[in-house]
């Protein structure tokens, strides 16, 4: 039977406090993550993470919800657009707007 490994996971205030302390308190990388007990890698992608939200290169929870939002959507329309093409009598579209009367 083999284990698999769990990934313990930190708050975002923790994370946050752990980049501050690389960036605003002057402890290296591998000196804070040691003070943390958390791994050099680990700290690394938090700093990279914080350095490309500062500068405006991640979306944040809202907008990442309303990007998925929109993709599902234009997804649908796309579909039904498709679905509009096919020539009557072939069941795609028979059973496409069947299930949308339900």
């Amino acid at each position: 039977m083999s284990l698999k490994k769990s990934h313990k996971s930190y708050p975002q205030t923790f994370k946050d406090e752990a980049v501050l302390m690389v960036l605003e308190q002057g402890y290296s990388v591998a000196d804070a993550a040691k003070s943390l007990g958390v791994s050099t890698s680990l700290l690394y992608n938090w700093k990279e993470k914080h350095e490309a939200k500062q500068q405006g290169f991640t979306l944040e929870e809202p907008e990442r919800d309303e990007l998925k939002r929109l993709r599902k959507e234009n997804k649908v329309l796309r579909m039904e657009k498709d679905i509009l093409k096919i020539p009557k009598g072939h069941t795609e579209a028979s059973a496409f707007f069947a299930k949308e009367m339900k």
